[in-house]
């Protein structure tokens, strides 16, 4: 899957400093707090992160407005470097939107600086041909998300 070119390439610079973009992903606080679609919530509860390689970013993502949706997302961690890199196998399953059904994706995220303390970030997955424009649009929701959590909070010491 690796070797092919990703189905879905995103770059997109955040006004804010690498370490705390890289802990919107890697903090379990921070993640409930911008993942998925618009609309779409992550309980707390059903949140749980081993970050390092050979780890796991596990959650569970729901939609109030259609309680019977429960999507599943675990991330077998295969690469991580402390601000810079996450890498791994995401298997989405669950209770998904109608016309979905359980799949799974390689997904890379980089982290890089930029100048004036933003942070260029470098999605890549590699998911069925199908599900690259519903991803494109997802991402897209969830960074509107994640640049108004970056502009409100601060980098965890």
């Amino acid at each position: 899957m690796r070797t092919q070119a990703p189905q879905l390439a995103i770059s997109r610079v955040f006004n804010a400093p690498r370490t705390l973009v890289y802990q919107a992903f890697t903090d379990p606080d921070h993640l409930a707090s911008w993942w998925g679609p618009t609309g779409n919530l992550l309980p707390r509860d059903d949140i749980d992160f081993d970050v390092r390689p050979g780890g796991y970013l596990r959650w569970v993502e729901v939609n109030p407005t259609h309680p019977g949706l429960r999507v599943h997302v675990h991330i077998d961690l295969t690469e991580v470097a402390d601000s810079e890199l996450l890498e791994g196998v995401m298997r989405v399953s669950g209770r998904l939107p109608e016309g979905f059904g359980p799949f799974e994706t390689r997904l890379r995220v980089e982290f890089h600086d930029e100048a004036d303390a933003r942070t260029r970030l470098e999605i890549r997955q590699w998911l069925p041909e199908h599900l690259a424009h519903p991803a494109e649009e997802g991402w897209r929701q969830a960074f509107a998300k994640l640049a108004t959590m970056l502009s409100n909070v601060q980098p965890v010491k």
